[in-house]
């Protein structure tokens, strides 16, 4: 049985999703703000998580990022705001999906239903398996290996670090900030320039042609993602 986590102030919601959930035959975990949230994904295995965006103390977006410094599970996020400005940003702190309140309680279990049978048949196997793959490119955790059409590709530290955490989000938009604190374990000053020069290091070792990448994708005004095949 798959577990769903519902985090939401509002506690008719938490009731409604609840309902609906365990209709769909899901386990069902609650959690009224984001700390709580963190804390059932330390303590529980979760296999998606549902998480309102406007809270007290810990909102839905730092939730999210805290959420994916650890773990790759599927977060939908639950928003007031239906502007596209406010859905970029939702995906760019890591989530896989954003949905306008009012919602449609059906069309949201049909999200989770994907969402889910995306991060078991791919996701959750690429990560216990030590090996990330998207078309002909390949990371092994274990081995810290780097191939390209099955051929290895070299690397530098710094390098390595920046392809591991953005394949580990593979088709997530990680900005520059968070892919610099992420690597280099420090506040992230000066941290576009910096990110931008290994980037464009590593898209000439990976891609065919680096002016028109295939893999290593900037998303302007955002940050850098590794595309999804």
């Amino acid at each position: 049985m798959y577990t769903v986590l519902v985090c939401d102030d509002d506690i008719a919601i938490l009731d409604s999703l609840e309902i609906y959930l365990k209709l769909e035959g899901y386990n069902v975990l609650r959690a009224d703000n984001g700390r709580a949230a963190l804390e059932q994904v330390r303590d529980n295995e979760v296999h998606c998580v549902i998480l309102d965006i406007m809270m007290p103390g810990l909102d839905g977006l730092q939730a999210t990022l805290k959420m994916r410094e650890k773990h790759n599970i599927p977060i939908i996020l639950l928003s007031a705001k239906s502007e596209d400005t406010d859905k970029i940003t939702g995906l760019s702190f890591g989530a896989d999906d954003y949905v306008t309140k009012p919602f449609n309680p059906l069309e949201l279990m049909a999200r989770v239903k994907s969402q889910i049978r995306r991060f078991t048949s791919l996701g959750s196997m690429e990560k216990k398996e030590g090996v990330i793959t998207t078309g002909g490119l390949s990371l092994d955790t274990l081995a810290k290996e780097l191939t390209l059409d099955g051929e290895p590709i070299k690397l530098t530290a710094t390098e390595y670090g920046i392809i591991s955490v953005l394949m580990e989000n593979l088709g997530r938009v990680l900005s520059t900030g968070q892919i610099y604190e992420a690597v280099w374990n420090e506040p992230a000053c000066y941290a576009e320039k910096t990110v931008t020069v290994h980037v464009r290091r590593i898209r000439e070792k990976i891609e065919i042609n680096p002016k028109d990448p295939k893999y290593l994708k900037v998303v302007w005004g955002i940050g850098y993602k590794i595309e999804k095949y």
